[in-house]
C-alpha cells in the first residue's frame, strides 16, 4: 500500500453506522482494516488456485468421469 487516501463514498446500514460510532469505532480504519482482509483471502484463493490449478482439474475429471467417491455414504 502507498499510504495516499482517497475520499470514497459507501453505503453501509445505518444502524451499523450508528452502533460503531456510540462504540467509538472509527469507520475509516474499520472499513480499511475489512477491505485489507478481504484483499488478502482474494489473493490467498487466487494463488491457491493457480497452485493447485492441475489438482483441481484432475479431480474434476476424475469426478466427472466416475461420480463423487463416496457418494453412497452421503445422506442427502
Amino acid at each position: 500500500m502507498t499510504g495516499l487516501q482517497r475520499p470514497t463514498e459507501v453505503a453501509l446500514d445505518a444502524d451499523l453506522i450508528e452502533e460503531a460510532r456510540t462504540l467509538g469505532i472509527d469507520l475509516s480504519d474499520a472499513a480499511a482494516a475489512g477491505i485489507a482482509r478481504a484483499v488478502a483471502g482474494k489473493k490467498a484463493q487466487q494463488r491457491f488456485a493457480e497452485e493447485y490449478a492441475d489438482v483441481i482439474r484432475s479431480n474434476n475429471e476424475y469426478v466427472a468421469k466416475h461420480g463423487l467417491p463416496l457418494r453412497k455414504y452421503r445422506s442427502f
